[in-house]
């Protein structure tokens, strides 16, 4: 039957399961159209509540397992602030932890069968990193001044290279929201890409997919890795950005 339909058991496709498609019907998608990323960013937003709001609302001094999770996460974000961007970054820590939950909680609902990876889309990531370039360059503008060009111009460097690391430092502040948005969505479709060829070849083998369903539980494992790394890869990055706004002569 498979064969009739135009296709052998081995006929994958790993990128179907990152299309946007209407929540309802098949028409159009439009701007204000909900999609099954709208879906699923939704329970990625959720689920923050439930952790950092839900979850600690009945705060005790022997802490339940949610009200641990939270406070450790709290507690981990807020040192991470600190430690790059020095007590004045702690004022933007707000911010700060609102992108490694929202960006951690929907890498891992992403995990879940028959989900949507609304981090593996460009879309999303780079709106996120576009907003987070154009917050700490205002930010620093609005902080320092001119002081604020000190940071492409490299005073530790020999006079005649000056110019030349100036044009270098330039081009790599405007080249952060691709590197930032990209390396997380990057990571995210590639991931998943794989589980689903395995996947793929598990369901083509049948009951001989021994291999596959191995190597699938392995590239699932360290998917749970790769989706705490890339939020925390993500958040310190955008530490280290706000830290050259607040102290561009460093």
């Amino acid at each position: 039957m498979a064969a009739e339909e135009g296709g052998s058991p081995f006929n994958i496709h790993p990128m179907d399961q990152f299309v946007i498609k209407p929540l309802f019907g098949d028409g159009e998608i439009l701007w204000y159209t909900p999609t099954n990323m709208t879906l699923w960013m939704g329970v990625a937003v959720l689920a923050v509540i439930g952790l950092l709001v839900l979850g600690t609302r009945r705060r005790a001094m022997v802490p339940s397992r949610s009200q641990s999770v939270a406070e450790e996460i709290y507690t981990f974000v807020h040192k991470m602030v600190e430690d790059i961007a020095g007590k004045a970054g702690l004022k933007y820590f707000p911010y700060i932890m609102t992108l490694f939950m929202f960006i951690l909680l929907a890498n891992i609902v992403g995990l879940l069968p028959l989900s949507f990876t609304s981090t593996s889309h460009i879309a999303v990531t780079a709106t996120m990193a576009i907003a987070v370039f154009l917050s700490v360059t205002i930010l620093g503008i609005v902080k320092s001044g001119t002081k604020f060009l000190s940071l492409f111009w490299i005073s530790d460097a020999p006079l005649p290279l000056r110019p030349i690391l100036a044009v270098i430092e330039i081009i790599s502040y405007f080249v952060r929201p691709v590197s930032h948005s990209i390396r997380l969505a990057g990571n995210m479709m590639a991931g998943h890409a794989v589980i689903k060829v395995f996947a793929g070849f598990a369901g083509a083998l049948g009951i001989g997919a021994v291999a596959p369903i191995v190597a699938i539980m392995a590239v699932y494992g360290l998917e749970m890795l790769v989706v705490v790394i890339q939020a925390y890869v993500f958040t310190i990055l955008t530490c280290v950005y706000l830290n050259d706004a607040l102290h561009p002569g460093h």
